[in-house]
């Protein structure tokens, strides 16, 4: 049929089975918006800003697995969205962002709202596309989805000119397949099926012969959907089992094998394990530096076996002893059946010594709200069955380690990036992608304030997001740092009282709250939770609440104070 670039867009929309979009409309795309005012079987979300239309989307597509979408308009519009999408891509997120440009003929003029999109966001997309011929539109488009979602996914922008969308063009439709296909990012000169099951069958000895393992497991578990594989591993093979903030859902927090997070802010035994074990399985996760701190000293008796789908990643930060390079859910099952059955022995023994004597706790400051105690309370409350999202520091490390993750895509929040500003948007998404999941946002006040202008989008759609806002007037974990390391020189981190959290709900139509103690927690939680609609509790912590344990930047994994 003949129809013009604009709506092929919205066509190819269908055939992804895109059922929702965040959004902001603008010139550039005002062509693509009037294609959507027909289409009612695709959900448009309005958010207040491009950067929450891509958290948003980013939030959704981790919420539910799909790929999470994005339109906005060309110049600022495009630029807004950088920062969301490069927090996808430090985290290994599907999405497509749609971006307007100016009209073929008025490129490289410095139109008015003219920007190289495509030249910007080339380090933080999987790929990009200018599209300067309307024919190739759909291919392009079908393309996009492709690359977003398979092998380890990540986003991919497409900027379409004016008069791409405005051409009449043959569109014919196909039937695509949207299931994520693990298998694309293999490099056939070197991790050829051959050199695979010779690394596998390594990989297998070294379990077998292992005394002490660990395994270390992070977002790609929950991206592969493995975390089923790895609990029946970790229990066939009586490994206890770590992992990084994006892995945290992986493993579930209530079985006995597990040891929290690892790295900067993990706990003690894990560190300890990861420190001392004689193999390292790592499954599906980077060995980032808030992880590894002092390479030479991680985990420096262990053969380390590295299981993951990009080949970029093994070896990178750390040496790997036995590459693995795949699907992590299939190498899994490859292990699964060729390792022996072991029995506990003197290292389980040692790592439940660890866990009693080093139990993560809370130790307050001077003030009678703890963030710990709000957390467990939260999880009691919800009793794990929620989602939750955080934004970046003191509230998202406390969260980790208090509130426990027993399944997959319940903990969302921004890892390579540490995005503030993150949580609210991706709240927004998640909600919507999981409307059977009660959501919640885990703030501080400083990354709240970067993007609160979201709980626009939240009142507009009536969201039942619970927003927690950890208000210690500060920049915590700035403060935290400088208070540690920079001889308790508070240099622009306070941040003072000059926002009523309570009227700033109210001015959006949305129900508040205010805790200054422990014990009005219950009676707060009890209400927000028998209330479908959005709320806000704003909870009033000291500023010298700190994150322990944690790891001195530079020191090694074991070198902990609390």
């Amino acid at each position: 049929m003949k129809i013009t670039g604009a709506q092929a867009v919205v066509e190819c929309l269908r055939e992804q089975n895109v059922d929702t979009i965040f959004g902001f409309p603008g010139g550039a795309v005002l062509s693509i918006y009037d294609a959507l005012y027909d289409a009612k079987d695709i959900t448009h979300i309005l958010t207040a800003h491009e950067q929450g239309a891509t958290h948003a989307a980013d939030g959704y597509a981790r919420a539910t697995g799909k790929v999470g979408v994005v339109i906005a308009t060309s110049g600022p519009g495009a630029t807004n969205t950088v920062t969301g999408i490069a927090t996808a891509y430090m985290d290994s997120v599907p999405m497509v962002i749609f971006t307007g440009q100016v009209a073929s003929s008025l490129l490289g003029k410095d139109s008015f709202q003219e920007v190289d999109i495509t030249g910007v966001t080339a380090p933080i997309t999987k790929h990009n596309y200018i599209v300067k011929d309307a024919a190739r539109l759909p291919d392009i488009i079908r393309k996009a989805f492709q690359i977003a979602r398979t092998g380890r996914p990540g986003p991919v922008l497409v900027d379409i000119p004016k008069d791409v969308q405005n051409t009449v063009i043959d569109y014919q439709k196909i039937k695509v397949n949207t299931d994520y296909i693990s298998e694309d990012t293999f490099h056939p000169h070197f991790y050829t099926k051959a050199r695979i099951e010779k690394s596998v069958n390594e990989a297998v000895e070294a379990i077998n012969r292992a005394e002490k393992p660990v395994i270390y497991a992070g977002g790609g578990v929950n991206i592969s959907q493995a975390s089923r594989q790895l609990v029946a591993f970790a229990e066939k093979i009586k490994a206890p089992v770590t992992c990084s903030l994006m892995g945290m859902g992986a493993f579930p927090s209530s079985h006995p094998y597990f040891m929290g997070m690892v790295g900067m802010h993990g706990t003690r035994f894990s560190n300890y394990a990861v420190s001392n074990c004689d193999v390292l399985i790592a499954v599906g996760a980077r060995f980032s530096d808030r992880v590894v701190s002092k390479v030479e000293k991680f985990a420096p008796n262990a053969t380390i076996i590295h299981i993951d789908i990009d080949p970029a990643e093994i070896g990178k930060n750390v040496n790997t002893h036995i590459p693995v390079c795949g699907d992590v859910k299939k190498i899994l099952e490859k292990l699964m059946d060729m390792v022996d059955e072991k029995a506990p022995n003197g290292w389980n023994k040692q790592i439940e010594e660890w866990k009693k004597a080093h139990p993560v706790k809370s130790r307050p400051a001077k003030g009678k709200l703890t963030p710990q105690f709000i957390l467990e309370k939260l999880y009691q409350y919800t009793k794990g069955n929620a989602i939750i999202c955080t934004e970046v520091g003191q509230n998202q490390m406390w969260t980790a380690q208090f509130y426990r993750f027993d399944e997959p895509r319940t903990f969302i929040s921004s890892g390579g990036l540490g995005t503030m500003g993150y949580g609210l948007g991706a709240a927004i998404g998640a909600c919507i992608g999981r409307p059977d999941r009660r959501v919640i946002n885990v703030a501080g006040d400083g990354s709240f304030m970067m993007n609160s202008t979201e709980l626009a989008t939240v009142s507009r759609y009536n969201l039942p997001v619970v927003q927690l806002v950890l208000n210690n007037r500060s920049l915590g974990m700035v403060r935290q740092w400088q208070k540690l390391f920079y001889n308790g020189r508070v240099s622009y981190s306070t941040l003072g009282a000059e926002v009523d959290f309570i009227k700033l709900a109210d001015a959006y139509g949305i129900k508040g709250f205010r805790l200054t103690s422990n014990g009005e927690v219950d009676d707060v939680f009890t209400e927000t939770f028998n209330l479908d609609r959005p709320v806000l509790i704003e909870c009033v912590i000291h500023p010298d609440e700190m994150v322990y344990p944690m790891v001195p930047p530079g020191a090694a994994i074991d070198e902990i104070i609390d």
